[in-house]
């Protein structure tokens, strides 16, 4: 037995045991603050009453949420929503704990990177036929709706997808116009900029790379849109370690020291977008939520655009996660709890928290809002997304080991790889031979 399997294997007894420790607390508050535990069946309910909601980003979103409840209650006075901020860090382990002991809420928040945990607990009803009769039936973002069915493990819709993040390029356009630069639409383009505007002596280098906490999904994506590979898997076996994929990583990771700062093997997320900030440094891979701080520090002397295309426009990106809202089958009020998820998705309600959150709507009527289109990162992002030439690899969030995986298994390795002491190929090897056997362990329960 690998060491990685046994860890994981602790892991989940370790749940086990904390679960069991509070099943006798969370037994008494059943109800208190949802709806029951996952084994009920549920009712359809009157379409009046109280219902419960669960924020899976607590404390973050509290307001615009308190906004959209306030909305809700003033166009359906019958109904009374119930608010509980849960923090996103949390909001797994709570949902796991009510699931064994009782207290779900009628509707939650749950995004693609918890959904298949969820929904394999049999805690959710599944959307599929109430979003076919719903005002929302052709209004949802087609790639979100493949995004959210996949990360499922079924095929079914567990959450109406309300947003979704994107991976950014972000670049210092004073750079680029001092050095006579073209954007860096295209890989091509990228890494020629990434050689140009590096000059150590002045501390000014083309990049800042990832390779702290966080690191996994942005070489995924850089291997993936560079190899233009569009499926995670090739029959069972994944596609992670395709010899076009090896030589990608190897050509984004041969950036480290030559193009980036040598600190960038320890950089999350916090300390690369620090840097990119304060420095001078060319370009930055994130999503759209650094745009803030950039504006802050930068004062408009950046752009943020889609990752790079191939030289012949067409775009393979990874999936990014996207944010629903989930209809809890124990809920005892479900046709109450199904207006509030519609009204939350509709136009107006999808528009203004996307606003707020600085994301991409879901709803493709809200994505058409002016704000979006004068956000100009938000704007492109969403067209990505949209484009028939953008091709999404779907990541197998469906996998019970795939945040294990792709973040306590290989961000270490990935730090090797870095720093010379584990080639790529045998990174991806390792990491393909952990995606086969999990997929072949989920496909025996399939």
């Amino acid at each position: 037995m690998t060491s990685s399997i046994r860890i994981r294997r602790g892991r989940r007894a370790a749940l086990a045991v904390a679960l069991g420790s509070v099943l006798a607390l969370t037994a008494t508050a059943c109800g208190d603050d949802g709806s029951g535990s996952a084994g009920e069946k549920g009712e359809e309910g009157s379409g009046k009453g109280t219902i419960t909601f669960w924020d899976n980003n607590g404390g973050v979103r509290t307001d615009v949420w308190k906004q959209i409840i306030a909305d809700f209650e003033n166009s359906h006075p019958d109904i009374k929503v119930k608010y509980v901020g849960v923090p996103a860090a949390s909001v797994q382990s709570k949902y796991d704990t009510a699931i064994q002991g009782g207290g779900l809420p009628d509707v939650g928040g749950v995004g693609t990177a918890m959904l298949a945990e969820v929904a394999a607990q049999g805690a959710l009803e599944p959307l599929d036929d109430r979003i076919s009769g719903s005002p929302l039936n052709g209004k949802l973002n087609t790639k979100f709706l493949e995004s959210v069915k996949a990360a499922g493990g079924d095929g079914r819709t567990y959450t109406v997808p309300t947003s979704a993040n994107n991976g950014t390029l972000w670049y210092r356009t004073d750079l680029f116009g001092a050095a006579k630069l073209d954007p860096p639409t295209t890989w091509t383009k990228f890494y020629k900029a990434a050689d140009k505007l590096t000059d150590k002596g002045k501390n000014a280098f083309g990049y800042t790379i990832r390779g702290g906490e966080g690191s996994i999904a942005q070489a995924l994506d850089a291997m993936y849109g560079q190899s233009g590979i569009t499926s995670f898997w090739n029959g069972d076996r994944t596609t992670v370690n395709d010899p076009k994929n090896v030589a990608a990583l190897e050509k984004y990771v041969g950036l480290y020291k030559k193009d980036t700062p040598s600190a960038d093997v320890n950089n999350d997320f916090t300390k690369m977008v620090a840097q990119w900030d304060s420095g001078t440094i060319g370009m930055l891979s994130h999503n759209l939520g650094s745009y803030t701080d950039h504006e802050k520090a930068l004062k408009g002397k950046f752009r943020g655009i889609p990752n790079p295309t191939l030289d012949d426009g067409t775009r393979v990106q990874v999936s990014n996660p996207v944010d629903g809202l989930g209809l809890f089958k124990s809920s005892r009020n479900k046709a109450a709890a199904w207006k509030f998820i519609e009204f939350a998705a509709s136009h107006a309600s999808n528009s203004k928290w996307n606003r707020v959150a600085g994301q991409v709507p879901a709803n493709t009527e809200a994505a058409r809002d002016a704000w979006v289109q004068e956000s100009e990162p938000t704007k492109l992002a969403a067209e990505a997304l949209s484009g028939s030439s953008t091709k999404i690899v779907q990541l197998p969030y469906y996998l019970p080991d795939w945040n294990t995986i792709s973040k306590a298994d290989n961000e270490p390795n990935f730090q090797k790889v870095l720093l010379g002491k584990l080639s790529a190929k045998e990174f991806l090897d390792l990491m393909a031979d952990q995606l086969n056997q999990a997929h072949a362990d989920w496909k025996k329960n399939h």
